[in-house]
């Protein structure tokens, strides 16, 4: 894949990274470039101002990646959690049991309650 990645940015114009680093920093800035142009994106065709972004999932363990996105977007980065998905699943089987009450914003009220984020600031 490297080589690939090399070849791409060569046909383009764009630098050619020489080592394993560079080349893993070019696919950060690339993805944190493209996260950055989804929101805009998103944030025009829904007419509404988007202030944050949540990074969930593995990727926000990436402490780089996190800043390159709130960098590219100029917006806050929230990341975490991790395993968001089973954690979603669980909330609803709770509420489902009658352990929680309430809507989604209450169940995303009790997650945040139970769960460490971090935030990267753009800058």
């Amino acid at each position: 894949m490297p080589s690939r990645i090399q070849r791409a940015l060569d046909a383009v114009g764009e630098r050619v990274p020489d080592s394993p680093a560079g080349i893993v920093r070019c696919i950060l800035d690339s993805l944190a470039a493209t996260f950055a142009a989804r929101i805009d994106d998103v944030a025009r065709l829904s007419g509404r101002q988007i202030d944050v972004i949540h990074v969930v999932g593995g990727g926000s363990q990436n402490q780089l990646l996190c800043q390159l996105v709130a960098d590219a977007a100029g917006r806050t980065v929230i990341a975490g959690p991790v395993e968001a998905t089973a954690l979603g699943n669980l909330l609803v089987q709770a509420r489902t049991h009658g352990v929680l009450t309430g809507d989604l914003w209450s169940l995303r009220a009790e997650l945040r309650a139970a769960v460490r984020t971090r935030t990267y600031e753009p800058r």
